[in-house]
Parts: C-alpha cells; structure tokens; sequence
C-alpha cells in the first residue's frame, strides 16, 4: 500500500522559502478578517489586547507578531534575527502550532512534553488560548472561510497540514 501524499510530500519545507513580502498579505488578511468577524476575541483578551506576541515556528526561518490591538490589530512575518520585543513567546514546530490552533493538539499536554515553549507573560498566553478557543467554529474555520474565492484552495492547504502532522500523542 503506497504511503499517503502527506507523508510523500510536505508543503511545511516550502513554507521556509516563501519571501516574507508574498506571506504578509496573507496575515494581514487574517489579521483583518478575524478582527472583523469576531470582535468579542478582543473583549476576552482584556487588558492582553495592547500586548504583544511573537509566535515562533521554530522549524522556519521567520516568526509571526501578533499585536491584537482592537483598534488596529497586526499579524505580521519577520525574520528571526529581526523579531520584535514581545510581551509572550510561544515557540514549536510549525505543524504543532498549528495544530494547536486547529484544536487537534491539547496545548497543555504539548506544554508539559516540552514541545511548546511558553515565555515572558504566560497570564496574556492563556488569555490569548483562550480567546481564540471561544472563536465560533474554530480559528482555522474563520480564517479559512476569510479568503473568499480561494476559500477552497485554503481549506486543502488546511487540510493538508493537518494530515502533513501525522498522529500524536497529544492529540485532544
């Protein structure tokens, strides 16, 4: 039985090559689109809505800021080197961080097996998880459903990843 194309071929070593310049539109789009369609994710965050957070896929060469701000929320690339103060880190392999997002990985339990790194304000960290688990559908779901005609294109993307990452054991 020939082994799944998840396993033949991962779309997660491309993602080390994209230029940040052709990955920004994506985010802000994200940024914007969730922001838009779910304004209660700010009244959760409280206080942690004017805070700063780096999320690092420790296997790419680029990290993600996200900078909730009601009034102007931000998600953006940069290199590494490059990153930003930030209030919180959040740091795993990509496919774990975004499975996490998914809501296919318990964080704690990724957490606990070291294989997600919490530092600086983990108060705004657990605001923040929780926040985008309150998101109606799911985060993916909204960020998916924000691309309107490339709708689809994403949900394979999304559908993808989540085979790309194989069973764990952390899984919900």
């Amino acid at each position: 039985m020939p082994a799944p194309v998840a396993d033949r071929f991962s779309l997660v070593p491309l993602l080390r090559f994209i230029p940040l310049p052709l990955l920004q539109p994506i985010l802000s789009l994200i940024g914007t689109q969730v922001a838009r369609n779910q304004p209660d994710i700010f009244l959760r965050l409280g206080p942690h809505a004017q805070k700063t957070f780096i999320v690092d896929p420790t296997d790419l060469p680029f990290v993600l800021v996200l900078k909730p701000r009601p009034e102007a929320p931000a998600l953006n690339a940069c290199p590494r080197a490059e990153a930003p103060a930030s209030h919180a880190r959040i740091a795993g392999t990509f496919l774990n961080l975004f499975r996490l997002v998914d809501g296919s990985l318990d964080g704690d339990a990724l957490f606990f097996s070291r294989d997600l790194k919490v530092t600086g304000d983990t108060e705004a960290v657990v605001a923040l998880r929780n926040a985008l688990d309150d998101i109606d559908g799911g985060l993916v779901q909204a960020v998916t459903g924000s691309f309107g005609p490339l709708s689809p294109v994403a949900a394979m993307t999304v559908s993808h990843f989540r085979s790309a990452g194989g069973r764990s054991s952390h899984e919900r």
